[in-house]
């Protein structure tokens, strides 16, 4: 078994720091301290557990440049990227402190009885196996609610984000947390069965790639063990005839290149009606093309490498792959290190990789298609993913009466797929199930627990 990692700066591929993993012996004692201190944790009413996250929000203000400049660091991230997903943490801590005591209340049923209600109560333990991509944001979304409930969680992160993991314990220690309610479980990825299997894990939360999460959800259901899933996705970007082309386009290039193109909720496969096809493709080529790459420290980069050079050479190969059976490279498709050019291309068919795999980086097909948005439709559920897909339209209402027939855990209409704190977040299929986020999420980790009175 692997015993140390070292991250590595993926823009100019420098060591950065090394870090040990635990041994057998010393997991063991971060669950036992997790579940001591869950004993107590869960007896508090949840206004004294918003107070830590209340002072935890202060924290993420004031370690903000910290916290940025190591995800810039660890995987090349652009630092206004970096600074505005610290800041998103932040919402997140203040949605839960103005809405988590409403979800948690107990909530009156009407049966049969004198008197019925649901309550609230925590599971315990919760393991986190968590992605580089959003080292902050991913962890903050399902630490935050699952605490908030009552819960304590340890979570496994990334290796390569190393150094913001150890930073993610810092600050809630700085924020007063008493020891144990978070801990970063610096561990090898094959060491996560066994903890899995410890009797102290109620539950485990994976965000991460489909093979992460059946391996997860298999280890767990061994031993009857809650997963909630967060896995990848290949969304769908459906711009219709009506569309308003500078706001689809505008927005196509975020939606695409935001982060290198490194997220499950990136949108990877356009479908343009025919009549705006041409005029999409030339002003979409000219806006990526314009796009500023280089060091992800800089505040004028736009996009920095890829997270690590295997990941870079993982695209570069769906994307030569797709060319050798007939795709047409409009820009693009070179590979330098860990950086990748944004690449677009058309003439895709349903069997290249870059429409039938999901593709974590900056290369985006772009697919005509007829008069009919059933077409749209047809094309979009061809995946084996279903987390989002974005339509452009102006006709609202009449695509409202189409949602039912997306296979997908989100529909975004006139805006690229995001999370919010607000909306429950996660998909079907492949893309994973349990929902993040929201009540939904802060209810995830709960027993709901029936009352009945006579």
């Amino acid at each position: 078994m692997e015993n140390s990692i070292e991250t590595v700066n993926p823009f100019n591929n420098n060591i950065l720091s090394k870090y040990q993993y635990l041994n057998t012996v010393q997991v063991s004692e971060v669950l036992n301290i997790s579940q001591y201190s869950f004993t107590e944790w869960k007896i508090l009413n949840v206004k004294e557990r918003l107070n830590f996250i209340k002072t935890l929000g202060f924290v993420l203000t004031r370690q903000q440049h910290l916290l940025s400049e190591k995800c810039t660091l660890e995987m090349g991230k652009p630092i206004k990227q970096s600074i505005a997903e610290v800041q998103k943490c932040q919402l997140l801590c203040e949605y839960y402190v103005e809405n988590a005591e409403e979800f948690l209340n107990p909530k009156a049923m009407h049966s049969d009885a004198t008197e019925s209600f649901l309550t609230y109560e925590p599971l315990g333990v919760i393991l986190g196996v968590m992605p580089w991509n959003f080292p902050y944001w991913q962890v903050f979304r399902f630490a935050i609610p699952a605490i908030l409930a009552g819960n304590t969680v340890v979570v496994k992160h990334a290796s390569n984000v190393a150094g913001c993991a150890q930073l993610l314990e810092d600050i809630f220690v700085e924020a007063g947390f008493p020891k144990g309610i978070y801990q970063n479980l610096m561990i090898s990825s094959s060491q996560v069965e066994a903890v899995i299997k410890d009797p102290i894990i109620k539950a485990v939360s994976l965000t991460g790639s489909e093979k992460a999460g059946s391996a997860v959800a298999s280890a767990a259901a061994k031993d009857i063990k809650k997963a909630v899933l967060e896995l990848g996705g290949s969304n769908a970007y459906i711009v219709c005839e009506d569309a308003d082309l500078d706001s689809a386009v505008t927005t196509a290039v975020t939606a695409r290149m935001q982060n290198a193109g490194q997220s499950c909720i990136a949108a990877k496969r356009f479908f343009v009606h025919e009549s705006l096809f041409d005029t999409f493709i030339a002003r979409f080529k000219t806006k990526v093309e314009a796009m500023k790459l280089g060091d992800p420290l800089l505040e004028d980069t736009e996009m920095g490498p890829l997270a690590r050079v295997d990941l870079a050479k993982d695209v570069e190969n769906q994307v030569n792959k797709s060319i050798e059976m007939g795709a047409k490279l409009i820009t693009g498709g070179k590979r330098d290190g860990a950086f990748y050019q944004p690449t677009v291309l058309t003439d895709v068919t349903i069997e290249m990789p870059v429409f039938n795999e999901e593709v974590f980086g900056p290369a985006v097909p772009v697919i005509s298609f007829g008069g009919a948005f059933e077409e749209a439709v047809e094309l979009s559920n061809k995946s084996s993913f279903g987390l989002g897909v974005t339509i452009f339209t102006k006709d609202i209402d009449t695509i409202k009466t189409k949602i039912h027939l997306f296979d997908e855990g989100a529909v975004f209409i006139n805006a690229m797929v995001k999370s919010d704190p607000a909306l429950p977040f996660g998909g079907v299929k492949r893309s994973g199930y349990g929902r993040e986020l929201a009540e939904n999420g802060i209810k995830e980790f709960v027993n709901v627990k029936t009352v009945y009175i006579k």
